[in-house]
C-alpha cells in the first residue's frame, strides 16, 4: 500500500435496531470530531425545555425545543473510535435528565476505505477495502421500554454501579498511602538539608574573621 493514498471512506447504511420509534425521534450520531458540548447542546434541546430556552439566549445555530416539539425518547449512535463518546453522552444525559430507560444495542457496521495510486499514469487501479467495525446504538426514553429485552437498564441503575465502585475505591486505599509514604521526599530533602549545614557553618565564621585579619586587626592583637 505505499503507492497508495485513502482517498474516501464509505460507511454503509445500517438499519435502526428500534423500528417503532416514532418518525420524530432525533438520532444524535457522534463522530471523532464531534465536540460533546455540541453534542449535548443539541440532545438536551429536544428533551429538556429549561436547556432550550438557555441554549436560545446563548445564540445556538441548533433549532431548540419548546413544549410543542420536545421529544419524549432520543437515539444516540457510534461507529468505530467514536463508540467511547457516545457511551460519555449517555451517561451525561441521564445525570441531567433523571428517570430515563435505557436500552442498547451492539452490531457491526461495514466501512469501505477507496484507495487511490499516488501516480494516476503508474497503471495501478483504485482499491476498495472492506472491514467491520463495531458500533453503537442507544435509545433513551422517558416512557417505560421493554423490560425483557436484552440491553435494558431501569432508571437509576447506574447509581448502584457508581456507590459500589466508590465503596471498593473507599475499602482498599492502600496504593495511595504507598504512594504518599513514598514521596515524603520533603523530609529527606530536610535531612539533606541538615547535613550541608554544618559544612556551611564552619565556613561562615571563617568567612567573618577572615576579613578583620586581612584589615590587620587579628595581626596586631597577635604582636602586642
Amino acid at each position: 500500500m505505499e503507492n497508495y493514498r485513502k482517498a474516501n471512506t464509505i460507511e454503509q447504511p445500517c438499519p435502526c435496531p428500534f423500528p417503532d420509534l416514532p418518525s420524530d425521534t432525533p438520532e444524535v450520531r457522534v463522530k471523532d470530531g464531534s465536540k460533546i458540548r455540541n453534542l449535548m447542546r443539541f440532545a438536551l434541546s429536544r428533551m429538556e425545555e429549561e436547556t432550550a430556552a438557555s441554549a436560545d439566549h446563548e445564540g445556538s445555530e441548533v433549532s431548540v425545543g419548546t413544549g410543542d416539539n420536545l421529544c419524549r425518547q432520543i437515539v444516540f449512535t457510534g461507529v468505530g473510535q467514536s463508540v467511547a463518546k457516545a457511551i460519555t453522552c449517555v451517561e451525561i444525559m441521564k445525570r441531567r435528565i433523571h428517570g430515563l430507560h435505557q436500552l442498547t444495542k451492539l452490531a457491526y457496521r461495514t466501512l469501505q476505505d477507496v484507495w487511490e495510486p499516488l501516480e494516476p499514469g503508474a497503471g495501478l487501479d483504485s482499491l476498495t477495502v472492506s472491514r467491520n467495525v463495531p458500533s453503537i446504538w442507544v435509545l433513551l426514553s422517558r416512557d417505560s421500554l421493554d423490560k425483557n429485552q436484552p440491553g435494558y437498564q431501569a432508571p437509576g441503575s447506574f447509581d448502584a454501579l457508581w456507590i459500589q465502585a466508590l465503596k471498593e475505591e473507599a475499602a482498599t486505599p492502600r496504593h495511595g498511602q504507598r504512594r504518599k509514604r513514598g514521596g515524603t521526599g520533603t523530609g529527606r530533602a530536610e535531612v539533606g538539608g541538615r547535613g550541608k549545614g554544618p559544612r556551611k557553618h564552619p565556613g561562615r565564621p571563617g568567612d567573618t574573621r577572615k576579613p578583620p585579619g586581612h584589615a590587620g586587626g587579628g595581626q596586631e592583637g597577635m604582636n602586642v
